[in-house]
């Protein structure tokens, strides 16, 4: 009984498995914010380009 105690509290495998899932939690998240930040920038360059492609065909049809 003792060796099967020893050897699970030596056993890291669960720690390991417990570390690369917050990795990559981590990483999933600095993505979403990344993705969603791009977005935005985007989106705001596009807004940019159709008020002033509105603006400079006013008139000339």
């Amino acid at each position: 009984m003792t060796n099967l105690l020893s050897r699970f509290f030596k056993d890291e495998s669960g720690a390991t498995a417990i570390e690369y899932g917050l990795i990559a939690a981590l990483i999933a998240l600095a993505i979403v914010t990344g993705a969603g930040f791009l977005g935005n920038t985007i989106n705001n360059k596009f807004n940019a380009i159709a008020s002033k492609l509105a603006t400079s065909g006013n008139g000339n049809l």
